[in-house]
């Protein structure tokens, strides 16, 4: 019997240890699958902007997703819709744009993005009319998600490293052509 003992003192110690170690990876596995679900929507979101599939956007996004941005602060997107027409608007001014993924970091129900924003600007930009010149700027975005969709946006990116690409913008000290 004190045998017996002895062995179960061991014993159901270490198959606690067991049964926890397995509940705990299941549920960082679920963490690192759910992460990784919401990364794959926010690349499929970047391809279908670059791909100018504006209809596939209705999958990926919820209807009343909110767009924030304090470079644009004129620019209100409060849904889908809106989201839509201001792409829409963003390729009149530069068709050529391309969105290119740096990073992509996930933790529970949010997104961080890291990457570059590029095209030629053959459009009207609010005041600044067509250049014909191409930048190239650094961007940076949370995406939050809701049942697998994107329902909300923070974006922000250097303007001024944008219309000084342009032609618009010459920073303070730098000679004026």
């Amino acid at each position: 019997m004190r045998k017996i003992g002895l062995i179960l003192s061991f014993l159901i110690p270490a198959l606690v240890f067991v049964v926890v170690a397995v509940f705990m990876g299941g549920c960082e596995s679920k963490e690192i699958a759910k992460a990784e679900e919401n990364k794959a929507v926010i690349r499929r979101f970047i391809e279908a902007i670059n791909n100018r599939d504006l209809d596939l956007l209705d999958e990926l996004m919820t209807p009343d997703f909110v767009r924030h941005s304090q470079a644009t602060p004129n620019v209100q997107v409060r849904s889908r819709g809106d989201f839509k027409r201001f792409v829409q608007r963003d390729l009149t001014t530069f068709p050529d744009a391309a969105i290119t993924i740096e990073m992509l970091v996930a933790e529970g129900d949010m997104v961080g993005f890291y990457g570059t924003f590029a095209g030629t600007q053959e459009g009207q930009m609010g005041p600044f009319p067509p250049s014909r010149k191409r930048m190239e700027v650094e961007m940076g975005a949370i995406f939050r998600l809701e049942g697998g969709k994107i329902a909300e946006l923070w974006v922000t990116w250097d303007n001024v490293a944008g219309l000084t690409q342009l032609g618009h913008f010459s920073p303070p000290g730098e000679d004026q052509e």
